[in-house]
């Protein structure tokens, strides 16, 4: 098994099968498939998909499409509270205003915006997310309420640059062993990134990632000014730095990306670092350019699709993602062909998948999977017309997250009917404004 391929305990027993009949199914296995078919659902797994199943429960998804639960490859959930704090900024503006909210954040507000991040997400139709922040217990606590699966990374920077209580590599350790048997987290280790950790930060994450199994995300080469910065410091650039200090590994999935050359592609797929591309934040705030995807495919570089965090996207629709990516890509290349709509629901499903280490458990439809699905309303007029030739595309350029009707996750319907099931969404909203107005003095 690769390091970076993690197993999912199994959560509670799922007593009875559940069928869900009439579907039509995007499958996303190998063949790309796309089916009328049903799909069996046993103790939380994908158990088979077929005609005329019969379980002991149903669930009817006729006029709807059955596809895979989204993945999420980057964030910060907990920023859902800060919508709207920091917008039409240039890049050090913004992170100048969001460091001094930060700065004032408790224990009680990250978890509020959790909540309300994990709602978010799973209205829209994502099941799994990665996520970076401190306070990440709460975060995970979060997740563990709303049914959503999470890869969360407790922020790890030099003692001497973080507002954390304590050391922030010993604070990682206490989380991973907390909560590294959750049927849901998926606990990591998460550097915030060169110019914020040390060399010997970054190989204690490395090391404390080995030591208990876990993943590695950080923020790599987001912006010109971080790569220029650090080859002034060390003589490198970012990647070849950290290749040269034995970080890089098959552990690791990093966000951005943005400003690479065909030889720090060629590294990343050499060391098995998976990739998070951000395409509506990296442009809101300005990055410059757009990320080599299309490089990074080629070369075999697993890349998946991340909405970052509210305050730099403000939407952690992952459908509004995969469009806006779509469009970027067409735009910057001045060829529509560059990136299709089949590629672009790859990067939301089986490669975000691949991206974070998880492909053998989730990001398709087929037997022996976790059973993690979102059930799209296809009849709803901006879906209309959808049938199986056009299934995919409508999914890459029509849909919306308003079109999610049910979501599946570890085999519990956590959403029916577009309501959260496991919680009372109007009090996540009233916790989640409460926390707001103390955070940001409203």
């Amino acid at each position: 098994m690769s390091p970076r391929t993690f197993i999912y305990h199994p959560g509670d027993a799922v007593a009875m099968s559940l069928v869900i009949k009439n579907g039509l199914v995007a499958t996303q296995d190998p063949k790309r498939d796309v089916l009328r078919a049903d799909v069996l659902i046993e103790d939380g797994r994908i158990a088979a998909i077929g005609k005329s199943i019969k379980g002991a429960k149903t669930l009817d998804a006729s006029g709807c499409a059955v596809i895979p639960g989204l993945v999420n490859c980057h964030g910060h959930a907990a920023m859902a509270l800060m919508k709207g704090v920091a917008d039409d900024l240039n890049l050090e503006q913004f992170l100048g205003r969001t460091f001094a909210v930060d700065a004032r954040r408790t224990r009680q507000d990250v978890r509020a915006g959790a909540m309300l991040g994990c709602l978010e997400m799973l209205l829209s139709g994502t099941t799994t997310f990665m996520d970076m922040y401190y306070h990440e217990d709460a975060v995970a606590e979060a997740v563990e309420a709303t049914g959503i699966r999470g890869h969360l990374g407790w922020a790890v920077l030099d003692d001497d640059k973080t507002t954390q209580k304590g050391s922030p590599l010993k604070n990682a350790d206490r989380f991973i062993s907390r909560f590294k048997s959750s049927p849901l987290v998926r606990p990591l280790v998460a550097p915030q990134g060169v110019y914020a950790c040390s060399e010997e930060t970054l190989l204690g994450a490395r090391s404390l990632a080995e030591e208990h199994g876990a993943g590695l995300h950080m923020h790599l080469q987001e912006t010109r000014y971080e790569v220029h910065e650090h080859e002034k410091k060390t003589g490198k650039r970012p990647i070849a730095w950290l290749e040269g200090i034995g970080f890089l590994n098959d552990r690791l999935s990093a966000a951005h990306c943005v400003w690479l050359t065909i030889n720090e592609i060629r590294i990343l797929k050499k060391n098995g670092v998976g990739v998070a591309h951000c395409p509506v934040s990296n442009a809101k705030l300005a990055s410059g350019g757009i990320a080599p995807v299309p490089e990074m495919r080629r070369e075999g570089v697993p890349v998946g699709l991340g909405t970052d965090g509210s305050a730099s996207n403000n939407c952690l629709d992952m459908f509004q993602e995969m469009k806006f990516c779509a469009l970027a890509h067409k735009a910057h290349r001045w060829d529509a062909t560059v990136m299709n709509a089949q590629e672009i629901l790859d990067m939301a499903t089986i490669d975000a998948a691949r991206a974070i280490g998880a492909e053998r458990a989730i990001g398709s439809i087929e037997r022996g999977k976790r059973a993690d699905l979102a059930i799209v309303d296809i009849t709803a007029p901006n879906m209309a017309p959808t049938h199986s030739g056009n299934l995919v595309s409508n999914l890459a350029y029509s849909c919306i997250g308003a079109n999610v009707r049910d979501v599946i996750v570890d085999g519990k319907v956590v959403v029916r009917g577009r309501a959260l099931k496991a919680f009372d969404e109007a009090k996540i909203m009233k916790e989640a404004e409460r926390q707001a107005r103390k955070l940001l003095a409203l």
